[in-house]
């Protein structure tokens, strides 16, 4: 199923290598199937990417929210839910239509010094979130197992073999151990709602965004730290690649009905994704808003105080399990993320278990000065810096995206409508905008 016969023009140079080329075109499709059997071969893509809307880095302000202003934020998930799933569609649509990650297209539309600098900019923001991902397991390792930090984070170290293992039983096996780890912290933050047993009619109401959330400094600030740490720079390099791994018709009637499958697999996906931030903040909201517990803002916090506010043995040991089940699927796409991004940038290629370890020393080691030095106050301050690096990187990943799929030459046939590419610039803006606020008052 490899036919080129309608090619993409508009590019500087053909695109002789594929991205994730050991894995490339490796997932069959079904040829005139059923719509549900076509739409089973092409979930597995926005599971992965949903990974990065849930990652340890985002509990924080999910936390932060609930416990200080109640459900009165929930609109404000729901629409980082909605720029995401506007921004993964143009990823992954690029990816489909040009046979390009996004790397790839930034390596071949910007000059060569761009290019490093864009490279030089994901792989520091790759290096943030591995950041987030091994202080979140660590955290979790200590609050299941009472392991010091110091202990944990060095145990993180680990997962490199557990990742090379797993890239040798094919793509989907870890799309399938990514889901099933997805369907664990669903079922966890689910029993958690059933005990907190948060007001139903409150919890609808809290989805229509109020005007408090712009009046309301310290609201306004939480809400702006959710939409501005929503959206990961990664993913969009993640799924622009990953989708290529479906072995469709590379014609135009193809691709669109990839773009089509991939899309929905996208869009459900990431539901999934709100419904496990929206679950903290609830649960947040639930057990601390209401009990004068407002002060709650970090993970260990809300851990210590959840078995005795809500009266239950098993909260606090489901909430740090779904933390470490958090940590560990961020883990296996951050990994995916740096191959890519290396790969698309410089056109490089090295061994996978060598790519993870250097990305996981860069990671451990300042986690481990930390942790030594300050212990779980600096630990959980070095999670927020992690997410300021992210805001910091974002704009340039979303630009570069935007810009590619609002391109008739470069996209053919499947450039972004006018409404959609008004669209995209507006939410591109506005995100780069509140991450300028927050990355500014952060400093300040």
């Amino acid at each position: 199923m490899e036919a080129t016969n309608t090619p993409i023009k508009g590019w500087q140079q053909e695109n002789d290598t594929k991205s994730l080329s050991e894995v490339h075109g490796s997932v069959r499709v079904p040829v005139d199937s059923g719509f549900f059997k076509t739409l089973r071969a092409y979930i597995g893509p926005g599971m992965m990417v949903a990974v990065g809307y849930m990652d340890p880095g985002n509990w924080a302000t999910d936390i932060a929210g609930g416990a200080r202003f109640g459900y009165r934020l929930l609109s404000v998930v729901l629409i980082s839910n909605l720029f995401a799933i506007l921004l993964q569609h143009l990823a992954l649509k690029l990816g489909i239509a040009t046979g390009r990650d996004l790397a790839q297209a930034c390596r071949d539309h910007f000059s060569r010094p761009v290019a490093i600098g864009l490279w030089i900019l994901a792989e520091i923001a790759i290096a943030a979130t591995d950041l987030a991902e091994v202080i979140g397991s660590a955290i979790a390792l200590n609050l299941l197992f009472g392991l010091p930090l110091t202990i944990g984070i060095l145990i993180t170290a680990l997962d490199v073999l557990l990742l090379l293992y797993l890239q040798n039983k094919g793509f989907q096996t870890i799309e399938r151990i990514i889901a099933s780890l997805i369907f664990l912290i669903i079922g966890c933050f689910g029993y958690e709602l059933l005990v907190s047993r948060p007001n139903f009619t409150d919890v609808v109401t809290g989805l229509v965004p109020s005007p408090e959330i712009i009046t309301n400094p310290g609201m306004l600030y939480i809400a702006i730290g959710i939409l501005g740490a929503t959206v990961m720079p990664h993913n969009l390099y993640l799924h622009s690649s990953i989708v290529q791994t479906r072995d469709f018709k590379r014609d135009n009637a193809g691709r669109k009905t990839a773009i089509k499958f991939a899309t929905i697999d996208s869009t459900i996906s990431l539901f999934l994704a709100f419904f496990i931030n929206a679950a903290i903040l609830i649960l947040s909201a639930a057990a601390f808003h209401f009990s004068g517990n407002q002060q709650v803002a970090d993970i260990t916090d809300a851990h210590r105080l959840l078995d005795p506010i809500l009266g239950v043995k098993l909260a606090g040991i489901l909430f740090a399990v779904a933390l470490l089940a958090s940590g560990q699927n961020s883990t296996l796409t951050g990994t995916l993320a740096g191959q890519i991004v290396m790969e698309g940038f410089l056109n490089l290629r090295i061994q996978p278990w060598l790519r993870r370890l250097i990305t996981r020393l860069v990671a451990i080691v300042p986690a481990l000065v930390v942790a030594v030095l300050y212990g779980e106050q600096g630990t959980s301050e070095l999670l927020v810096f992690s997410q300021v690096i992210l805001s910091l990187q974002l704009s340039f990943a979303v630009v570069p995206l935007v810009q590619f799929t609002s391109d008739k030459v470069k996209m053919g046939r499947f450039v972004n409508p006018v409404w959609m590419k008004a669209l995209s610039w507006i939410v591109a803006v506005l995100i780069i905008g509140l991450n300028g606020y927050l990355l500014w008052d952060t400093i300040a």
